[in-house]
C-alpha cells in the first residue's frame, strides 16, 4: 500500500568522463581515467589534496613541507665591520692557528699598512700558535717592512709563533700573557729519498726560526734549540729577563687619560 503524492527522488553522482588531452588540468580535482600523473602544483588557497593523489601525505600525518620562517640577522657582518675599524687605525690581529691561508691574510693587510702611511702598526697577537712554513711567511714580511711594527702578546703564543713576535721591531706583552718555546710537530711521508730532502729542509727552516730568536734574546742558538725540545715556559716578566720581548702593557694610570 503507498501514500498518494509521495515522490520518490533518485540521488544522481556526477562521475568525471575520461580526460581529453585538449582540457586544462585544474589544479585539486581528482585525477581521471587515462589523465597522467602530474608532479605537485601550488594549488588555490585552502584546497587540500585529494586522498587518492600521489602526492598526498599519508593518513594522520601533516602537509609534505612545512612553512619555514628564515630570520635575517642585522649583525651577521660586525666581524669584518670590527676589523675593518682595527685596519683604519693601524691594528692588526692575528689569532689562534696561522696557517698557509691566515699568512696570506695577515702579510696582505701588513703590506697595505705598510703602503698606505707612515705610522707604526700595531699587531696583537692573541693566543697565537703557527705552522712552520707559515710563521717563516710572515717573518719574511715583518723583516721588509718601511714602518715600524709593535708586536703585543695575549693569552698564549707558542711554538714558530714566536718567530713572528721576534720579527717586531716593539715587543710587549700583557701581563698575563705566557710564552712557550716548543718544538713544531710535522707529519710527511714518501719515500725514503722524499723523506730525506723533507727532513733537511724542516732543519734548514728551524735554523732559520732559532737564529732569529736568538739574534732578538742574545743566547746561543743551541740554548734556544735545547730550550725548545723541553717545551720551556715563560711567563710575561720571565720574557723580559729572557730577552722575548721588551717591556709589559700597562694602562693608564689613575686620573690619567688612555691615548686616544
Amino acid at each position: 500500500m503507498t501514500q498518494a503524492g509521495v515522490r520518490r527522488g533518485t540521488l544522481r553522482a556526477h562521475v568525471p568522463g575520461p580526460w581529453r588531452p585538449e582540457e586544462p588540468h585544474r589544479p585539486g580535482e581528482p585525477r581521471r581515467p587515462g589523465e597522467p600523473l602530474r608532479p605537485a602544483e601550488p594549488s588555490w588557497p585552502g584546497t587540500p589534496l585529494t586522498p587518492d593523489s600521489p602526492f598526498a601525505p599519508p593518513p594522520g600525518q601533516g602537509p609534505l613541507f612545512s612553512p619555514t620562517r628564515v630570520w635575517l640577522d642585522p649583525h651577521a657582518g660586525w666581524k669584518a665591520a670590527l676589523y675593518e675599524r682595527l685596519l683604519a687605525q693601524r691594528i692588526v690581529l692575528a689569532s689562534g692557528l696561522l696557517d698557509d691561508e691566515a699568512a696570506a691574510r695577515l702579510s696582505a693587510q701588513l703590506l697595505t699598512l705598510d703602503a698606505e702611511g707612515d705610522q707604526p702598526i700595531r699587531l696583537e697577537l692573541q693566543n697565537l700558535r703557527a705552522e712552520l712554513p707559515a710563521a717563516l711567511t710572515v717573518m719574511g714580511i715583518l723583516e721588509v717592512l718601511h714602518v715600524p711594527v709593535h708586536g703585543c702578546v695575549s693569552g698564549q703564543i707558542t711554538g714558530p709563533a714566536l718567530g713572528v713576535l721576534a720579527s717586531c721591531t716593539r715587543r710587549t706583552g700583557y701581563p698575563n700573557a705566557s710564552f712557550v718555546l716548543s718544538e713544531p710537530r710535522l707529519e710527511f711521508g714518501g719515500t725514503v729519498t722524499a723523506l730525506t730532502a723533507r727532513e733537511q729542509q724542516v732543519t734548514r727552516m728551524l735554523d732559520t726560526l732559532y737564529f732569529k730568536l736568538a739574534d732578538v734574546t742574545g743566547r746561543e742558538v743551541d740554548e734556544i734549540r735545547e730550550d725548545a725540545r723541553h717545551g720551556r715556559s715563560l711567563t710575561t716578566a720571565q720574557a723580559i729577563g729572557y730577552g722575548l720581548i721588551q717591556a709589559q702593557e700597562t694602562g693608564p694610570r689613575p686620573g690619567q687619560a688612555g691615548p686616544r
